[in-house]
């Protein structure tokens, strides 16, 4: 590996959200609206929203991922999850982007969402 491939030491996997803005408990709020039609716990506890970046106009971009590449509701839960942000007081407009690095893995999971699948 290059210098010019190799990832800068300390750059973290997943973008970080800006969790000190006041829209964003309501907006995680939100997402645990959102189910995954295969697994019965909400998206957020599943770990699929990776970052939540909101601006001080209140534009939210969400990076999510899915637990499989063919997951056969790929198409539609960026929509659900901007359904469910959309309404949210304060917010004026929402983009969901898919991403699949770093890829999902059961370790993304919630507390609550591992009890829920009978992981814990």
């Amino acid at each position: 590996m290059t210098a010019e491939t190799a990832p800068m030491e300390g750059t973290p996997l997943i973008k970080p959200s800006t969790t000190d803005h006041p829209l964003y408990d309501t907006i995680c709020e939100a997402c645990r609206t959102v189910h995954d039609p295969e697994v019965p716990v909400n998206i957020f506890d599943l770990g699929l929203i990776y970052t939540i970046e909101i601006s001080d106009e209140g534009v939210v971009k969400v990076l999510m991922s899915l637990t499989a590449p063919g997951c056969p509701v790929a198409g539609e839960m960026p929509g659900w999850i901007e359904d469910a942000i959309a309404p949210v007081p304060g917010v004026q407009s929402v983009t969901v982007d898919l991403v699949w690095e770093p890829q999902w893995g059961m370790d993304m999971m919630s507390d609550e969402a591992r009890l829920e699948l009978g992981f814990m």
